[in-house]
């Protein structure tokens, strides 16, 4: 089974338990996920939000900081003013 099969046959509850057993560190039977488990979990959560699940509902969704210097939308940071020091 490559990944594209493997995404395929996540359905959402399965997505749920994945994002659980990720939170928790834990599978649904008790048992704890190994770093690479975790890490797999995370992957497939991240495939499936990116075709099932809205930007702006998916797992760390950062909405963006409003700004006018550029004209367009995103997150720019605003320069700080900082003082000259003469030394």
């Amino acid at each position: 089974m490559n990944f594209e099969e493997l995404l395929g046959s996540i359905t959402p509850e399965i997505y749920e338990n994945l994002k659980r057993a990720i939170e928790i560190g834990k599978w649904p039977d008790g048992r704890v996920l190994t770093d690479e488990q975790r890490q797999h979990c995370m992957q497939a959560v991240i495939a499936y939000e990116h075709q099932h699940v809205s930007a702006e509902e998916r797992t760390g969704y950062v909405p963006p900081k409003p700004h006018s210097h550029c004209g367009g939308e995103g997150e720019v940071a605003e320069p700080e003013e900082k003082p000259i020091k003469w030394q």
